[in-house]
């Protein structure tokens, strides 16, 4: 079984999910590109049972471009975000892909709010489509 470790900039949050992601996705939505300062968001999301954190951690809740609130978990020091979990799945847990610090990391199965995307952004060809 695949073990994946993630952690924020300055390493006091981190991150271990044990298994394959349920599902890995890229966000072109607006609230995803401010919270990354990207282009788009890009996350893996995992069963919460096969999570487990250490470390401090803050919270914001903020509301989907959708309408779903969601909480993201951040490091108090660096800021960095290092999980989040939506309402409409408790059971999962969100993770940015970047936080794996991973260039071998799968690439996403599903893109998401593609009307907001920006045009030079090409998902996978593979990749399930939403706008």
């Amino acid at each position: 079984m695949a073990t994946r470790e993630a952690a924020c900039s300055c390493g006091q949050l981190r991150l271990v999910a044990e298994g394959e992601p349920v599902r890995i996705s890229i966000c072109h939505c607006f609230a995803c590109q401010r919270r990354t300062g990207s282009a788009f968001g890009f996350q893996a999301r995992f069963p919460r049972d096969r999570v487990g954190i250490a470390g401090r951690a803050s919270e914001y809740v903020r509301v989907s471009d959708e309408g779903e609130p969601r909480t993201y978990s951040f490091c108090p020091e660096c800021g960095s975000t290092v999980y989040y979990v939506l309402a409409s799945a408790p059971d999962v847990v969100a993770v940015p892909a970047g936080a794996f610090a991973d260039p071998a990391f799968p690439e996403p199965g599903v893109s998401v709010w593609e009307r907001h995307k920006h045009g030079w952004v090409t998902p996978p060809m593979s990749a399930e489509r939403v706008s």
